[in-house]
């Protein structure tokens, strides 16, 4: 059991929350990507898809990895990849570009997401404990969602470097 389970709680909450609003924040800025880039409707699509197909079809390899090499090696590893992945996304010079910068953040979102609930029951041994840890747990999934549409467009301007 790790010796602060409450730092475990934070950063798994704190991940979760920025992939959730990763998730559904690009959904808000569709409108300006297709302008800047000057999408197709197939190209933004692929803006949605490239993090959505890949995240969910490598969750079960990175639950097997983390079982087998470590889940904080694997949850560590995939804080790396989706935050490296989310500065690249900053200097992308088009829509290409950008949905592989988006599915490479979303191999690290697979990673993060595969090994949260298993960090958070070896933190939490005790039953009472554990059950309170995946109710907070579960706030930031939600809460990222119902940020207002114009904070996540805000939130895309202000990530835009060109």
């Amino acid at each position: 059991m790790p010796r602060r389970p409450g730092t475990v709680l934070f950063m798994v909450c704190a991940a979760i929350f920025m992939l959730m609003l990763d998730a559904t924040v690009v959904t808000a800025a569709l409108a300006d990507i297709r302008t800047r880039f000057d999408a197709s409707i197939d190209g933004l699509q692929w803006v949605v898809d490239a993090y959505s197909i890949p995240l969910a079809g490598l969750l079960l390899t990175f639950a097997t990895l983390g079982d087998r090499f470590g889940r904080k090696r694997v949850f560590l590893a995939g804080m790396a990849v989706f935050t490296g992945a989310s500065l690249a996304l900053t200097l992308v010079g088009g829509i290409v570009q950008l949905d592989v910068q988006r599915a490479v953040q979303s191999v690290g979102a697979a990673m993060l997401f595969a090994t949260a609930l298993p960090l958070l029951s070896a933190a939490f041994s005790e039953p009472a404990a554990r059950a309170k840890a995946i109710g907070v747990y579960g706030a930031p999934k939600y809460a990222a969602g119902v940020v207002p549409s114009s904070r996540r467009k805000a939130a895309m301007k202000a990530l835009a470097v060109r």
